[in-house]
């Protein structure tokens, strides 16, 4: 399916299905994606997660539903109808409710009621083709047999990954990549691992069963065997052909960029390839991380059509 028409499909879907529990998984299914990769085509191509698309829909409506009954109803107590509003739209109590209520247009139901003008207006979204430049995306086909990484992992989740998981990096490098001391002693076993397996070589997204709104992240370096130390996990890839995205310039924006290419342009409705599981891998070289000849790529396993 093209991927323009599986974004319109999915955006119909959740339209039809506002006030159902529905989330990822279910609005997946519907175009045929995985949930990792249609989350991550989403939140790339519009900037919100589905979750988060959602939730903006259903509380716009809400803000509407508490102007409608305004003027007719005026004189019977709004917090009579909190309660029928927080069932509606989802909420388990009229106080979470009203929490994310404020949250989302800056006042309570009853200052929105006073100020209608001051609504925050959430309409459906509309996809359209955007053409941009002319260069095509640098990449290979490479098929590489079974790979076991060792590192430190983290859930993130989709709504905030691209301001979260340089955050992890930093923690990373401050603890135990700087020449300085340590907040806290490491462990010998842990740095001779990270020392052996190049830990910090790989950053790798693994999708998340238990929770289709977050996905799991290692920082992670090619297992050499032996102890797995104490706060560090294993990692197994299955063999199979990767499509490999090179890439050109300043940590963590130039990475960012192409990812961005990759899941809004390349992988989306491809003619030629599909993705064979559920992770990609990020590949940093040595070298000033701010330099403007930093060399990094972007790993997508893939099968072909």
């Amino acid at each position: 399916m093209d991927w323009l028409v599986s974004f319109r499909k999915a955006i119909d879907y959740m339209e039809e299905h506002l006030l159902e529990d529905i989330g990822a998984n279910e609005v997946a299914d519907v175009v045929h994606i995985s949930a990792f990769y249609f989350q991550r085509s989403f939140k790339i191509v519009t900037g919100y997660s589905i979750g988060e698309y959602m939730r903006n829909r259903r509380l716009y409506l809400a803000g509407l539903d508490v102007l409608k009954k305004a003027d007719r109803e005026c004189r019977q107590p709004l917090d009579e109808k909190i309660i029928d509003l927080a069932y509606k739209y989802g909420y388990d109590t009229p106080e979470s409710f009203t929490k994310a209520f404020s949250r989302f247009h800056g006042l309570s139901p009853m200052q929105l009621r006073a100020q209608p003008h001051r609504i925050k207006v959430f309409l459906p979204l509309i996809i359209e083709i955007s053409i941009r430049g002319g260069n095509k995306m640098e990449f290979t086909i490479e098929k590489r047999e079974a790979m076991r990484m060792i590192g430190f992992d983290r859930m993130f989740f989709y709504d905030s990954s691209y301001q979260e998981i340089p955050k992890f990096w930093k923690e990373f490098c401050e603890r135990y990549c700087g020449s300085g001391a340590a907040a806290e002693p490491v462990d010998e076993d842990v740095r001779q691992t990270i020392a052996e397996c190049m830990v910090g070589e790989y950053g790798i997204c693994v999708e998340n069963p238990a929770d289709e709104n977050q996905f799991q992240y290692f920082i992670a370096g090619a297992y050499q065997g032996g102890k797995v130390p104490a706060g560090m996990k294993v990692l197994d890839i299955p063999a199979g052909e990767w499509a490999k995205f090179k890439c050109k310039g300043a940590m963590p924006d130039a990475l960012q960029a192409v990812n961005t290419r990759v899941f809004s342009e390349w992988l989306p409705g491809n003619p030629e390839f599909e993705t064979a599981f559920h992770m990609n891998i990020e590949w940093y070289s040595c070298g000033d991380t701010k330099s403007g000849d930093y060399e990094s790529a972007i790993w997508i396993p893939v099968r072909r059509l």
